[in-house]
């Protein structure tokens, strides 16, 4: 059997920043983490590690974001508006593909985190996927057809604005949007609202009516899509608290009202389901993105199930 080509994928997040060399379904042989400070210190470190990797056919890159995805954009590849300081318009996708002179795939980290779920993870076999992280924020990712849903710009779907419940009127964290699902959901919004991380409140705090009422909006506004043949759930409030989920999936049902009349919709055990591939989602979905931009440039099939 011929040697698969080696592709380099890079997560960068808030805090860290990991890049991978991979060849094949879920393997991962080399691995370098650097801490995400300023662009000037930490993207050099990334590449003084990937300068020793040999072979590389190709580099996915899975950012924080927001990003810029349209290749017709001046702004292609950079980092755009975040509040992240210092990142505001960092080049990523232009410089590695300079650097490195291979395809490069670049997209949001949510979306590379849909695209290893789908193809290892808790989506294995489905290319019609919604991934969902709550945790510092809220993001979600979808792809069709195993392939992200794009267009202008990527999703932002944890800035939608849910129906408030009755009587709740607290004005939100989000410093855009106030009480968006972000606002309401995230992390720093219940660490604002209660004055407890959302690790430590109690499963039985009032508040988290509210984040349950958001999320739930924001999973039936993605089913109704028509896109997802599976949610995906990942992020620390979600894995903080594993007794969320069943109270997510009766709220979405709720909110849905039996409107999608699917199977894979009214069975919400296996619609709505909690991610797989842990701390690799991220670098693992930037590995796929890598080998789809060579797949989309030599018609080298890179990646098998």
């Amino acid at each position: 059997m011929a040697q698969l080509p080696l592709i380099a994928g890079v997560e960068l997040g808030g805090t860290k920043c990991i890049a991978v060399l991979s060849n094949g379904p879920d393997a991962i042989l080399e691995e370098v983490r650097v801490p995400t400070t300023r662009p000037e210190e930490t993207l050099p470190a990334l590449e003084a590690a990937m300068d020793k990797w040999r072979g590389v056919a190709a580099i996915g890159i899975a950012s924080f974001g927001p990003v810029s995805i349209d290749p017709q954009s001046p702004d292609y590849g950079k980092i755009t508006s975040t509040p992240k300081p210092h990142w505001a318009g960092t080049d990523i996708a232009r410089r590695l593909a300079a650097r490195y002179d291979v395809p490069v795939g670049f997209h949001s980290d949510v979306v590379g985190a849909a695209m290893s779920e789908a193809r290892w993870g808790a989506g294995q076999g489905l290319g019609d996927l919604a991934y969902v992280t709550v945790g510092t924020g809220v993001g979600a990712g979808m792809i069709a057809h195993g392939r992200p849903v794009d267009g202008l710009t990527h999703s932002e779907f944890g800035h939608i604005r849910p129906v408030r419940l009755p009587g709740d009127d607290w004005a939100g964290s989000c410093p855009y949007h106030g009480a968006c699902v972000e606002g309401l959901a995230a992390g720093p919004a219940i660490a604002a609202r209660t004055g407890i991380k959302g690790e430590d409140l109690p499963h039985d705090h009032s508040a988290w009516e509210t984040v349950v009422g958001a999320l739930s909006s924001l999973f039936a506004t993605l089913t109704l899509t028509g896109v997802p043949r599976r949610i995906v759930l990942g992020g620390g409030v979600m894995v903080g608290n594993p007794w969320l989920l069943p109270r997510l999936r009766a709220a979405t049902a709720a909110s849905l009202n039996g409107y999608v009349a699917l199977p894979a919709v009214a069975d919400m055990d296996t619609f709505i389901v909690p991610a797989a591939l842990g701390g690799n989602a991220g670098p693992l979905g930037a590995v796929v993105l890598g080998a789809q931009a060579l797949e989309d440039r030599t018609g080298i099939k890179v990646l098998v199930s």
